[in-house]
């Protein structure tokens, strides 16, 4: 990276020297490619690289940032003299200063959070296109007349990155991704069922097989099939591990220090106290080995390390960044999430919806609203009415509803099932006495 890291050295030297008091310096390079196939045909391809540089200016207690794909030094040296000419056309905002040396640096090295699959440097057209065209091949081995339409994709992708700034950072970081999936509409009388399945992860042999793919959108949308609504009511609900972001998701911006400054948070007053049941526990860990979203510093060049976010339904932490630090008085935690862990339970979670006469299985969401505000939300889902823990009938056309200050407090269980193809490495979560509305 000696390039992108000479590069980033310079442009910051030549913002201090135009009058910058202080400057944070951007450099990123990556490339992507996405194959999608259709009907035998390769519906869909597409190759992309990218580099660009972001530079961060607070001169005279005035702040801002700003971005180009052009790096010829020429034009560079506009593009700064510009940035500096921005930034004092601005209020002074000396929250914006960079953040105590001391706690910038590296949490982990590379080879801790194992980023980078040599599989990547040598995949080739060939295992790409190889790659897409078995997963058609294995979606229409299990396909059957009432197929409408499927797809099927193959991507991967890789990034570079070096940062410097003028408090003295500087950090490296690289790392590629590779995905795969499809999706499948079902003839259902007038009705279109569609369901798809997608995987993500840091190294390709941690995907699933192409069959185990195929198999996995087939089952899906043979769910969908006749299904319908039940009456509204309270039920225990099921929450598929895949589909456990949504709900966990609603607990993000009412976290976050902007929310909490702005008189947006319903968490904001809440720290030490019981925001849901002793099975909740959140860490937020951006160590994680081979995580979606693992980082060695976080948006203020902050050291990443693991945080208990709420830990036997307690909530211990915020989010809380240099910049709503200051202004919230507080001391920085860190900005923004990465890898959201949850712990696994002993029984699958079929035996856990055994018990129950009625439960309905969610897994997966349509549409929906929350207010992080006053905590409430409301999400359309697609499940399946499970009677002692065995399927019933296929579910829509169904809300579900509630507070984020109630609804973990209903948290009985959780299964051993964590998912781990997204940031969010949740096992299958149990609740009790959820609220659904239908017919």
């Amino acid at each position: 990276m000696s390039d992108l890291h000479t590069l980033a050295e310079d442009v910051m030297k030549r913002t201090l020297a135009l009058g910058a008091d202080e400057v944070g310096v951007g450099v990123s390079e990556g490339s992507h490619t996405t194959l999608q196939r259709r009907g035998g045909k390769v519906e869909t391809a597409t190759e992309a690289s990218t580099r660009g540089l972001v530079v961060s200016i607070m001169a005279n207690g005035k702040w801002s940032s700003h971005s180009t794909g052009d790096l010829r030094r020429d034009a560079l040296d506009a593009f700064l003299k510009r940035g500096i000419a921005a930034t004092g056309y601005l209020e002074e905002d000396p929250n914006r200063l960079q953040a105590d040396p001391k706690l910038c640096g590296r949490g982990s090295t590379a080879e801790e959070l194992d980023q980078l699959d040599p599989a990547w440097n040598s995949r080739t057209a060939g295992d790409r296109a190889g790659h897409a065209l078995s997963l058609e091949k294995a979606v229409d081995e299990l396909a059957d007349d009432n197929v409408i339409s499927s797809a099927t994709y193959s991507a991967d992708g890789w990034a570079r990155s070096v940062r410097v700034m003028s408090n003295g950072f500087s950090g490296e970081h690289e790392g590629a991704w590779f995905s795969a999936g499809g999706e499948m509409t079902l003839r259902d009388g007038e009705k279109r069922p569609e369901a798809y399945a997608y995987y993500g992860s840091r190294y390709l042999d941690d995907l699933p097989s192409p069959t185990e793919i195929a198999a996995e959108i087939v089952r899906r949308a043979k769910e969908r099939v006749d299904s319908g609504s039940i009456e509204s009511g309270s039920y225990p609900m099921i929450l598929a591990n895949r589909a456990t972001g949504r709900i966990l998701g609603v607990l993000g911006g009412p976290l976050a220090g902007g929310s909490i400054f702005q008189k947006r948070s319903c968490l904001a007053d809440k720290l030490g106290e019981s925001i849901g049941s002793t099975a909740l526990t959140l860490v937020d860990d951006p160590t994680l080995p081979r995580g979606l979203s693992s980082r060695p510093w976080d948006g203020d060049a902050l050291r990443a390390k693991p945080r208990t976010i709420i830990d036997k339904g307690v909530l211990k932490q915020h989010y809380i960044g240099v910049y709503y630090g200051r202004k919230l008085e507080r001391e920085p935690t860190t900005g923004g999430r990465s890898n959201w862990v949850l712990p696994t339970g002993d029984k699958t979670w079929k035996q856990l919806a055994a018990q129950y006469p009625k439960a309905i299985l969610v897994n997966g969401f349509l549409g929906g609203n929350s207010n992080g505000t006053t905590g409430d939300f409301s999400f359309g889902i697609r499940g399946v009415l499970l009677e002692n823990g065995e399927p019933t009938s296929s579910l829509s056309e169904m809300n579900v509803s509630g507070n984020i200050l109630e609804i973990f407090h209903k948290l009985v269980a959780t299964a051993n099932d964590p998912w781990k193809y997204s940031s969010v490495r949740s096992p299958t979560l149990v609740f009790e006495d959820v609220q659904f509305s239908g017919r």
